[in-house]
């Protein structure tokens, strides 16, 4: 069984440790499988499986009724693996290009004013772009006054990271709605664009969003 096995030989524990692109096919078959049978472990079943339809590429459009006639998998586990196979299929239909893309301040106050307008504090937010000025990943950093000390560059950066962001665009609002830059503003702006020079994922601007209208530090020189 799986548990007979020295435990960083485990799947589920070499995912974790190592990430799952470490894994071959039939050990993640194993996890999803979670069992095996008497006669043999999950990852031989697993692996008897990938042989039966000669790899994933026959796997991946088997019905239940014929993978159900592998010994050792029933109902449940054949569904599980369709459903798994059907996300994956789904993910690589994912259309980058229906992606919002940024190529100036006002498509970035576009792409967050009706949602930033009408908060009642102040919201640090960061808009995560790939190499074609797409929006990949947008993520609330702090809600609270703006500070120097409490934004942070570690944590607007280490999303960039997670993320393979090839630029970034911060904004955040004034509830007051005068978009005006504060000292704080100023301050936090510089911090970034900074960091950002030496890890080399550019702050493309720090937009700050008022009541239908906003100011961009990098038009005001400060990016």
């Amino acid at each position: 069984m799986i548990r007979d096995f020295p435990q960083e030989e485990r799947p589920r524990e070499r995912l974790i440790s190592d990430g799952p692109e470490s894994l071959s096919n039939h050990e993640l078959l194993a996890i999803l499988l979670r069992t095996g049978t008497k006669e043999e472990s999950v990852l031989q079943l697993s692996n008897r499986l990938l042989q039966h339809f000669e790899g994933l590429r026959l796997l991946k459009d088997a019905s239940v009724e014929e993978i159900t006639m592998i010994k050792g998998i029933g109902i449940a586990k054949a569904v599980q693996i369709m459903a798994s196979i059907e996300l994956g299929r789904r993910i690589g239909k994912l259309q980058y290009e229906d992606r919002y893309v940024i190529r100036s301040p006002e498509d970035g106050a576009r792409y967050v004013m009706e949602d930033m307008r009408f908060l009642s504090q102040e919201h640090f937010v960061c808009l995560y772009l790939n190499t074609k000025n797409q929006v990949i990943h947008r993520q609330t950093i702090f809600i609270g006054s703006l500070n120097a000390s409490i934004v942070h560059p570690r944590e607007v950066y280490k999303e960039a990271f997670r993320r393979s962001a090839a630029s970034i665009i911060a904004i955040h609002n004034h509830p007051s709605g005068d978009p005006a830059p504060s000292r704080e503003d100023i301050e936090v702006t510089k911090r970034l664009v900074e960091c950002g020079k030496i890890i080399g994922i550019e702050l493309l601007d720090h937009l700050i969003i008022g009541e239908h209208k906003f100011v961009s530090l990098k038009e005001k020189g400060y990016v």
